[in-house]
């Protein structure tokens, strides 16, 4: 009988044991979602400023927009047309094609960069475009 005590105080006590094992890695798991953890990384104002809100800028004719791979352009106002040196495009996504050099961009289209290779967009007169994700404008 005595054997048979210390087998459910054994068996009790590695119960016990493994339960407080899971409720601290349930604790620490926790712990990575708060603000700043690796869970939820806090993140620099630089870093917002560039890649989250979106800038407007004011072009003259003739000037060229560059953008940065992942960049997004739309043309608010103005005439402009696609600046491609790749041949390759770059993805209107609200109609669902690509717009290849010399194109015609549509007024509150929005426009993706794929990659930073020399593709963004030229003016044709006074536009007024919004972009984010890094982008140059050629000053004359």
């Amino acid at each position: 009988m005595r054997g048979d005590k210390s087998k459910v105080a054994l068996l009790t006590l590695v119960a016990v044991a493994v339960s407080l094992t899971f409720l601290g890695y349930s604790a620490l798991a926790g712990a990575e979602d708060t603000p700043g953890g690796s869970g939820d990384p806090l993140v620099t104002q630089s870093y917002v400023d560039q890649y989250v809100q979106w800038k407007v800028a004011e072009m003259k004719t003739g000037q060229v927009l560059t953008g940065r791979a992942g960049s997004e352009i739309i043309v608010r106002r103005g005439q402009a047309v696609v600046v491609d040196t790749s041949g390759n495009g770059i993805p209107d996504v609200t109609a669902g094609q690509d717009l290849k050099a010399g194109n015609k961009i549509s007024l509150n289209h929005l426009l993706v960069i794929p990659r930073e290779d020399g593709r963004g967009i030229k003016a044709l007169d006074s536009v007024v475009v919004m972009y984010r994700g890094g982008a140059t404008v050629q000053q004359f």
